[in-house]
């Protein structure tokens, strides 16, 4: 397996600007938003990612990663899926990448929330030249770095 690069922690969230939630739900009481929120609330552009919901948080939702539109530079991929979907999530970004690194040269951090990693996932990531952060949260990590 090739290494995986494991970003600073700080570092990310200190020049993030727009992070993908994939799996974001438009239900308040669910995690994934929940925690989506937060970070909007913290100055974080949020774009959710889900095929059931056209808008959540206020934001237009799109049902796959690719479907973003191209001038929207995403810098981290949050994950809120099962384990067993998160290789195929972790395909959708690097597809995103591949439609979108002509125009903005973009290389999101993919970010798995904790449980939601997977070998698979991590393998592809590295492959793929993408730094990947393994089951942690993303909220718990901005209050104990940036908080």
């Amino acid at each position: 397996m090739p290494d995986v690069q494991s970003p600073d922690l700080q570092s990310v969230l200190e020049s993030a600007q727009t992070i993908a939630v994939v799996g974001c739900s438009a239900r308040p009481t669910r995690t994934s938003h929940k925690i989506a929120r937060y970070m909007q609330d913290r100055g974080y552009r949020i774009v959710p990612v889900n095929p059931n919901y056209d808008e959540v948080l206020g934001e237009p939702c799109y049902p796959d990663l690719p479907s973003v539109p191209a001038d929207v530079s995403i810098d981290i991929v949050d994950i809120f899926r099962a384990p067993r979907h998160t290789a195929e999530m972790v395909r959708t970004a690097i597809e995103r990448v591949e439609q979108t690194e002509t125009v903005a040269g973009e290389r999101p951090v993919v970010w798995t929330q904790l449980g939601v990693s997977s070998p698979e996932a991590e393998e592809l990531a590295a492959e793929a030249g993408l730094p990947y952060v393994r089951n942690r949260c993303i909220k718990v990590a901005y209050d104990r770095l940036l908080g």
